[in-house]
């Protein structure tokens, strides 16, 4: 600025000087040279400018190159932390489960020493006597084998306790790998930075070594004018005229800077109308490649043999309350159905599943989307479907519903006979149902005589390995209405209680099994196919529930099989040798549907109101689990042959048998057994000469 003012001083007394030697002046010179030189300083500093913007620009993208990689240090040490955190709960898990087998061991050691008996030939008289012996020799056998399980389990514990510290030794070696990875990440940040400020230094340098130069030039050119102001006056008179024409060119400026800059304007703004437009068509390309994807996944997932895992979020009701605790904590993604948003202690957490239901889907919306799975049980398909959440999320309503608006059960068995008589010109179908329930886990026969006896979970004589409950009543149905006098039989068997979180609680695993076996009567192939309906016992905090007493006991037990339930999902995710079905009767049940061939659909009802975050929370981060479980292609179970009289003596003598000869058609007690009864004749059963596979 002092150098500008100073040319300026200069440029007025050059002026002057102008105006005393216009009377000498003649004729103006032709071709004069300072205005040549003008230009070119004019082309010199343009070019110095952008020089300094390229400088400029290449010093902003290497600061966000430098940005980028501080971002990926920050991740690397993110997913070392998560490491470190799932390291850390494994091993907590084991020590547990290492202790619990300790003391155990301990309370057998503790036990008093096993009776060493000497055998000897007494020729008695008394039968008391050889009767006392026999029940002392069998209860040594009983108490040998419960030592022997107990070693076996030990041998267990110290296998997976072998296992969990080779685990620890390849977590020690990622984590060792990770940070050799971040030294060296650290160390090419710093060497490249130090690179960038060499470089920049040196484009500062050299910026200023040029401007020096340029100044330099400036100053000598001026010398010149000056001499040749005072060597060449004629020229004199052409500059005062371009100086006159270069003012009246400055005058008018204005007019013609706001004229480019409405045309500019307009360009700009037609610009970015093309690119909304642009942006709302790939907006739609990418909404269409999003549900074509989530279909492909899918499929992939059908084929794959993952677990299927949808939510159903129930609406909030008058039963709620008021309040903040009432209020909503679950929100939706508008764009993808697959996402929930759960609010919890004012922090967002997402879930992705494979099908969120809002409050406002309807149970025919929910079927469509278990409707694939029941149909491929007549194809010889076994088919799981299980509702699991906490008391009062709406589990019973999505299975059973109401009369009016009835769930997937009722559903299921409806689409079930319309398929099969849409195929009754070419195959012959029989659809049998058992109902029964898991009660303080005892395994209990909804539509027998007895509901109250207890019955046991074996495998099946024929040598296929799979599971069977004897005793278990099997119901032949063959039309809407048989439908309904099982439901309302079974019902009116189940066990529900009152809690502080629901009017009427389930306080029991219910389970409706449905065979379907078809036979194709022009080749002879023979399907059998399995549909279990599941709707597990509400899970929740025993404080919250205020359950006390037997109540307490019920809740106790529901949470323990859920647990077994997790540690099977657990095991099965991780894809452990040992897999504890047999932890408890839910899972042993459910073993055929979580291992091996079975499509095995899980429904998560969710509660939207503020004071079940917990549970919610808890309900959506074991559907995360579940639906990460892999078990392999469904396998369909069909066999070629005829209907031969074979099959018809498998199935006639049942129908045939008189009343009293088994459980399900035996006669009516008295007292309240005497119903049941009656609605057992009416229903036909097909009696217990085959096992019912689990």
């Amino acid at each position: 600025m002092v150098e500008n003012e100073r040319l300026r001083q200069e440029m007025r007394r050059c002026e002057a000087e102008l105006q005393e030697l216009r009377a000498k002046l003649a004729a103006p010179c032709a071709g004069c040279e300072h205005s040549q030189e003008s230009a070119q300083l004019r082309a010199r500093l343009a070019q110095l400018q952008l020089e300094v913007a390229e400088n400029k620009s290449m010093l902003s993208e290497l600061n966000l190159e430098v940005q980028q990689k501080t971002d990926r240090l920050a991740e690397v040490e993110l997913r070392l932390k998560d490491c470190l955190a799932e390291k850390a709960q494994e091993e907590e898990r084991l020590s547990r489960r290492l202790r619990d087998s300790h003391e155990t061991i301990a309370s057998l050691r503790a036990q008093s020493p096993p009776i060493k008996y000497v055998i000897k030939t007494v020729e008695v008289e008394s039968s008391k006597t050889k009767q006392a012996l026999n029940e002392s020799q069998t209860r040594n056998q009983h108490l040998q084998e419960q030592v022997a399980m107990q070693r076996q389990v030990l041998k267990e514990m110290e296998q997976q306790l072998q296992s969990s510290h080779q685990l620890t030794a390849q977590l020690r070696a990622q984590i060792a790998m990770y940070e050799a990875e971040l030294e060296r990440a650290h160390g090419q940040m710093l060497e490249e930075m130090q690179s960038l400020e060499e470089d920049k230094n040196r484009a500062i340098e050299e910026a200023f070594a040029r401007a020096q130069v340029e100044m330099k030039a400036v100053h000598e050119n001026l010398a010149g004018v000056r001499t040749n102001l005072l060597t060449l006056q004629p020229a004199l008179r052409t500059l005062t005229n371009d100086y006159n024409g270069l003012k009246r060119q400055v005058r008018g400026f204005p007019l013609l800077l706001q004229e480019a800059l409405k045309g500019v304007k307009a360009e700009i703004g037609q610009a970015i109308e093309e690119v909304n437009s642009n942006n709302q068509e790939l907006l739609r390309k990418y909404r269409r490649e999003l549900q074509l994807r989530k279909k492909c996944h899918n499929e992939l997932v059908r084929l794959k043999g993952n677990i299927r895992v949808i939510a159903r979020v129930r609406p909030v009701t008058k039963e709620d309350g008021d309040g903040p605790e009432a209020s909503n904590a679950v929100t939706f993604d508008p764009d993808d159905d697959s996402v929930i948003h759960l609010l919890h202690k004012g922090k967002p957490v997402s879930f992705e599943l494979d099908k969120v239901f809002s409050p406002r889907a309807s149970q025919q919306d929910v079927f469509q989307e278990v409707q694939a799975l029941i149909t491929s049980c007549i194809d010889g398909f076994n088919v799981c479907i299980f509702a699991y959440g906490q008391t009062g999320a709406g589990k019973t309503y999505t299975m059973e519903g109401t009369p009016e608006n009835p769930g997937i059960n009722q559903r299921a068995l409806q689409l079930l006979f319309s398929e099969v008589q849409e195929k009754a010109s070419d195959w012959e179908f029989t659809i049998t149902v058992s109902a029964a329930e898991i009660y303080n886990e005892a395994l209990r026969d909804l539509l027998g005589q007895e509901p109250q006896e207890k019955l046991e979970i074996r495998l099946c004589p024929d040598g296929s390995g799979q599971l069977y409950v004897p005793g278990l009543t099997e119901f032949r149905v063959q039309s809407v209405d048989d439908i309904n006098k099982v439901f309302e039989f079974g019902h009116t068997n189940r066990t529900t209680e009152f809690t502080n979180l629901n009017e009427h609680s389930s306080r029991s695993h219910a389970l409706l099994i449905v065979t379907v076996r078809g036979v194709d009567c022009s080749t002879g192939l023979r399907t059998t196919g399995k549909l279990n309906l599941v709707d597990l016992a509400g899970s929740e905090r025993v404080g919250k529930s205020g359950a006390e007493g037997s109540r307490l006991r019920e809740a106790q037990h529901i949470n323990k099989s859920l647990s077994a339930l997790g540690d099977v999902i657990a095991a099965l995710r991780s894809r452990q040798g040992h897999v504890p079905f047999r932890n408890s009767k839910l899972t042993y049940l459910l073993q055929d549907s979580l291992s091996g061939d079975s499509k095995t659909l899980m429904v998560v009802q969710v509660s939207p109101v503020e004071k079940n975050t917990s549970e919610t929370l808890y309900s959506l981060k074991f559907a995360e689990r579940v639906r990460s479980v892999e078990l392999g292609p469904g396998a369909r179970r069909a066999e070629l042959g005829s209907w031969s009289s074979q099959e018809h003596l498998e199935w006639e003598p049942a129908c045939q048998t008189p009343p009293g000869s088994t459980r399900a058609h035996s006669a009516p007690g008295s007292g309240p057994s005497s119903r049941p009864g009656s609605i057992r004749r009416r229903l036909q059963p097909s009696g217990k000469s085959r096992p019912l596979p689990v």
